[in-house]
C-alpha cells in the first residue's frame, strides 16, 4: 500500500521503499467487533505485540519502558512522519532491545496515515507519542480497533479533541481495554505515598497549591534549507501552539495534575491568568508565550495557582507545595511538615517504568485499567489555564466545555499550509489578550 501521505523527499531518504502494509493484515478493521478473551493474554500465553506511533525521543523511551515490563513484550511496528525519525528510533530500539524489538521492513509505517496502517499491524498494545495535535484521533483510532493503549499526554489540545479523548476512554471501559495516561506522577511509588497522606488529612484541609513548572526552551529545532512550512512546524512541534497546547499542555499539565490528584479529581469553577512573549522572538521559538501564570478557583475557595515560564539562562524549578491547616506538603520532595511531620522514605522506583508495568499487568490478568477521567481533567485543565492566559479573561469551566474552537485541519500533508505563518521577518506573530482573542475559543 503506498502512503499517499509521504514526507517529502530529503538527500539519502528512502521513505518510499518502506510505504507498505500487507494485504493481508486488511481485515483486522473490524477487530474492534471481537470478543475481549482476543486481546487478554493471561500470563504466560504467549506474546504481547506493540506498535509505536511517534518516533521521537519520548516514543523511543516510551518503548523501552513497555519492554522493560517483560520479556513476553516485543515491538513489531512503528509510525511516524518522518523517515529519519523512524529510522534512528528502530536503530537505537533494537541495539538496546536485540531480543524484543523486531521491526521488519513492512511495519514501518511513515506519513500522517502510518498510525492507521500500525493499527491494522496486528498489534495488540499501542503507544502513542506522536505531537499532541494528533493524539485523540489516534487514542480514538486505537479503541476502535479494539487495541490496548499507552498515551501521552495531553490528552487533546482545544474542547473538541478532548471530547473525543473523554469519549474513547469511555469506550475503552466497554471493550475492557486498558488505557493507561503518560502523566507520569501518577506512577511514581514515593509521590504516590505522599498524595496518600495528603489526601488521609496528614495536613488538614487544604487552602492552597503552588505549582512550578519553570524552565529553559524545549527541544528548539532551527529551520533547515528547504523545507515545506508544515514541514518544518511539525519537526518543530512543541513551538507551535495549534500543535502542541503551549507550555501548559506540555509542562505545565504534569504540576497541574498533581494539584487535581490533591483535590479529588474535582474541576474548579474558574480560572485566570496572564502572559506574554518577552524573550523568545527568534523564530524557532514559533508563536508562543514565554512565562504564564494562572490561578483555579475551586467550589471550596482553594485556589490553585500554576508558574510556568521557558526562557534561557533563567531560574528553573519544577516543584509543588500544597498548604493546608495543620501543614504543608512538598511533593516531589515526598515530605510533610507541620502537626505530622513524614518524610518517605521506602523505594524509589521509575516511574516511567512503574505505568508499563502496571499497564501489562493489567493485559496479562485480564483486569483493565483505565485513567480516562483524571487524564482528560487534567488535559482540561491545560486547555482552560491557555484560554484563560491567552484571553486575559475569566474562564468559566462550564462554558469553557462548550468551547467548538478546533485545531484540527481538514486534511494532512506537506503542501497543506498550516494555521499559523511567519511575516516577512519570519518571526511568527503570538495572541494578544483581550476579548478578540477569546472569541476565537468560540466560547
Amino acid at each position: 500500500m503506498k502512503n499517499q501521505n509521504e514526507c517529502p523527499a530529503h538527500p539519502k531518504s528512502t521513505r518510499r521503499q518502506f510505504i507498505k502494509t500487507s494485504a493481508a493484515v486488511a481485515g483486522v478493521a473490524l477487530v474492534g467487533q471481537l470478543t475481549l478473551e482476543r486481546f487478554v493474554h493471561a500470563a504466560g500465553s504467549g506474546t504481547i505485540k506493540i506498535g509505536l506511533i511517534g518516533c521521537g525521543g519520548r516514543g523511543t523511551g516510551a518503548a523501552v519502558n513497555a519492554m522493560n515490563a517483560g520479556k513476553d513484550v516485543q515491538l513489531v511496528a512503528l509510525a511516524d512522519v518522518f523517515r529519519d525519525r523512524l529510522d534512528l528510533s528502530r536503530r537505537q530500539l533494537k541495539a538496546g532491545k536485540s531480543d524484543q524489538a523486531a521491526v521488519d521492513d513492512d511495519h514501518c509505517f511513515v506519513g500522517f496515515d502510518a498510525y492507521k496502517a500500525l493499527i491494522e499491524g496486528g498489534v495488540d498494545v499501542v503507544l502513542i507519542a506522536a505531537a499532541s495535535h494528533f493524539h485523540p484521533e489516534m487514542l480514538k483510532a486505537c479503541v476502535d480497533a479494539g487495541k490496548h493503549v499507552f498515551c501521552e499526554k495531553p490528552h487533546g489540545i482545544d474542547v473538541p479533541g478532548l471530547k473525543i479523548s473523554m469519549a474513547a476512554s469511555e469506550e475503552a471501559k466497554k471493550k475492557g481495554l486498558s488505557l493507561v495516561s503518560g502523566l507520569c506522577w501518577r506512577y511514581d511509588p514515593g509521590v504516590r505515598e505522599t498524595m496518600k497522606r495528603v489526601l488521609d488529612g496528614a495536613i488538614g484541609a487544604i487552602v492552597a497549591i503552588q505549582e512550578t513548572y519553570v524552565g529553559g526552551p524545549y527541544i528548539v529545532r532551527e529551520r533547515q534549507y528547504g523545507l515545506y512550512e508544515m514541514e518544518y512546524q511539525m519537526r518543530n512541534w512543541y513551538h507551535f501552539n495549534w500543535l502542541s497546547g503551549d507550555q501548559t499542555a506540555q509542562q505545565l499539565i504534569h504540576s497541574l495534575d498533581k494539584a487535581s490528584w490533591a483535590l479529588g479529581d474535582k474541576p474548579p469553577l474558574r480560572a485566570w491568568g496572564m502572559g506574554g512573549r518577552q524573550v523568545c522572538f527568534d523564530p524557532k521559538y514559533g508563536d508562543q508565550y514565554d512565562h504564564q501564570s494562572v490561578v483555579f478557583e475551586y467550589p471550596n475557595g482553594v485556589r490553585v495557582f500554576g508558574l510556568t515560564r521557558d526562557m534561557p539562562e533563567c531560574h528553573n524549578d519544577t516543584s509543588d507545595f500544597i498548604m493546608g491547616t495543620k501543614g504543608y506538603c512538598d511533593v516531589l520532595k515526598y515530605r510533610i511538615e507541620g502537626e505530622n511531620p513524614w518524610h518517605y522514605e521506602g523505594p524509589k522506583g521509575n516511574m516511567y517504568d512503574v505505568e508499563h508495568q502496571e499497564l501489562f499487568d493489567s493485559i496479562r490478568s485480564g483486569k483493565p485499567i483505565n485513567n480516562g477521567q483524571y487524564m482528560c481533567l487534567s488535559s482540561m485543565l491545560a486547555i482552560v489555564a491557555q484560554m484563560a492566559i491567552y484571553s486575559g479573561q475569566m474562564i468559566d469551566w462550564e462554558k469553557a466545555m462548550a468551547s467548538k474552537r478546533s485545531f484540527a485541519l481538514p486534511r494532512y500533508d506537506w503542501d497543506v499550509e498550516p494555521p499559523v505563518k511567519p511575516d516577512t521577518n519570519g518571526t511568527y506573530p503570538t495572541a494578544m489578550p483581550g476579548k478578540e482573542e477569546l472569541n476565537r475559543w468560540q466560547m
